[in-house]
């Protein structure tokens, strides 16, 4: 009653099949691992400053690349109208505007002539005051200043 379904060779039905092969298949590891490459590059430089800032937006100026991470000053407006009270950060570290400037100098003498630039980030809502005493404490300490702003059509 029982059949045999060997055939003359007496293998069974493997006759014309291959011998399985015992490597493993990278190419779909390599292919999410570039995606996760490509998102990172993409999310890294908007996670450089984690203040708040509402920058305002305006024409001109240009951007600056450089390989140093910059020293940033961010004024961002607490409450009230014009000379009240603001809150300067030196980076992302929160600092009172009595030490801001003897802060500064001790960082421009640790830094070389070509990172004498302090990139000012600005809330739109700080006063034109505020902005202009900074920005003379800032050449006060021997440093350029840039304002950073937002271009017009972008963000």
């Amino acid at each position: 009653m029982a059949m045999s379904v060997a055939g003359p060779s007496g293998r069974g039905g493997r006759r014309g099949r291959k011998p399985v092969m015992a490597e493993i298949n990278v190419t779909p590891m390599v292919d999410v691992m570039l995606v996760l490459l490509i998102i990172f590059m993409v999310a890294a430089p908007l996670m450089t400053s984690s203040i708040d800032i509402d920058l305002p937006i305006a024409s001109g100026g240009k951007s600056i690349s450089s390989n140093a991470p910059p020293l940033t000053l961010s004024v961002k407006r607490t409450s009230g109208s014009c000379n009240s009270s603001v809150d300067l950060y030196l980076g992302d570290a929160p600092i009172a505007a009595a030490d801001l400037l003897p802060k500064i100098k001790a960082i421009r003498e640790t830094r070389s002539d070509a990172e004498s630039v302090v990139y000012l980030r600005g809330d739109k809502d700080v006063c034109y005051t505020d902005m202009m005493k900074l920005l003379g404490e800032i050449r006060a300490a021997n440093y350029k200043a840039n304002i950073v702003i937002i271009p017009e059509g972008g963000s």
